[in-house]
């Protein structure tokens, strides 16, 4: 096994598949609010994130985002689209700024077909993400915005190995699909509470257990998902 990315799923592949893989590997800022993939369009590049998340959104005609899953150094935004050719069918954002390992879908297409291995855990990671996409609307229709918001602090911090996040209550409401005011009542809660504290633009975790304790089930079931993608 290779131990030479901080991407997981690059580490994750046999030596000889990773080095014809980083061959073809250009090493890319992202940068807060790029935009990676635009909603049926064609992709230019494939991303596997070495820091910083990418979110997954849908956007509807009056303006709003909505994220149905993230992609940080455990994934890959983009490859499903580049694989078949065709289009994105939802819009990439950089929403925590790092750095990517990006490859052109020529590329791409012709390590797969050379590398069926490559190309079974990418179709995997496809799966999860969908998975995490199920997961996400069913949160949103069941689960409430404060146990909501402790799963998606939850998983970024995990995508981030950090505790202090780099985030508005406009994005967050955004990204939660909820009003601002609702996130700042939920967020006022949890400090009180001790279990983060806010400030100027920052949300810093204090208690990731507790944390833990009021999010949803959907937290550890998408852990889970990645858990698997990367022990098959």
């Amino acid at each position: 096994m290779s131990q030479q990315s901080p991407n997981r799923i690059l580490n994750a592949l046999p030596q000889n598949i990773f080095v014809a893989v980083d061959r073809n590997l250009k090493q890319v800022d992202l940068r807060f609010g790029d935009v990676l993939a635009e909603s049926v369009q064609p992709v230019d590049r494939v991303y596997f994130p070495t820091a910083g998340v990418v979110s997954l959104v849908v956007e509807m005609k009056v303006g709003d985002m909505i994220e149905t899953a993230m992609v940080g150094r455990d994934g890959v935004a983009n490859a499903t689209a580049a694989l078949d050719g065709k289009v994105s069918l939802h819009k990439a954002i950089v929403q925590v700024a790092g750095q990517a390992s990006a490859i052109a879908p020529d590329s791409l297409r012709s390590l797969t077909d050379e590398f069926p291995p490559f190309r079974s855990i990418l179709i995997r990671h496809e799966q999860v993400v969908l998975a995490q996409a199920q997961q996400s609307a069913g949160c949103n229709a069941s689960h409430t915005v404060e146990a909501r918001m402790c799963r998606w602090l939850l998983r970024l911090r995990d995508l981030t190995g950090s505790d202090e996040l780099k985030l508005t209550q406009e994005f967050l409401a955004q990204m939660l699909g909820v009003r601002r005011t609702s996130v700042s009542l939920v967020a006022g809660t949890l400090q009180k509470a001790g279990f983060i504290s806010y400030s100027r633009g920052t949300i810093r975790l204090l208690d990731a257990g507790q944390l833990e304790q009021g999010a949803c089930e959907c937290y550890e079931t998408v852990k889970g998902h990645y858990q698997r993608l990367l022990t098959m």
